[in-house]
């Protein structure tokens, strides 16, 4: 039978809780920089889609792309969330227009 005694992590052979957490880590990063990625997409969508400024749409898909890139890679999130707001206010001006 196996022993029912206190399970000690940092002295078990094998534990890696270090990797794992670092994976998670990574992946909480990728998805909050993805999620808003496609928000910033929808966005640029919507623009093109209901205004016809094509324009502002491709510009506004290049700029999420490197906002993304960059955010996965440094692992900064604030620039992510400021494109989408600057994504929101840009479909705001075209359809004023």
């Amino acid at each position: 039978m196996a022993d029912h005694g206190p399970l000690e992590y940092a002295t078990a052979p094998g534990n890696d809780l270090a990797q794992h957490q670092t994976t998670y880590t990574m992946f909480v990063q990728l998805a909050y920089v993805a999620t808003l990625f496609l928000s910033s997409v929808v966005i640029a969508l919507a623009i093109g889609g209901t205004t016809g400024h094509w324009l502002v749409s491709f510009a506004i898909l290049v700029f999420a792309a490197i906002v993304a890139v960059h955010g996965f890679a440094t692992g900064a999130r604030l620039p992510s969330a400021l494109m989408v707001i600057a994504s929101i206010l840009a479909l705001g001006l075209t359809a004023a227009s």
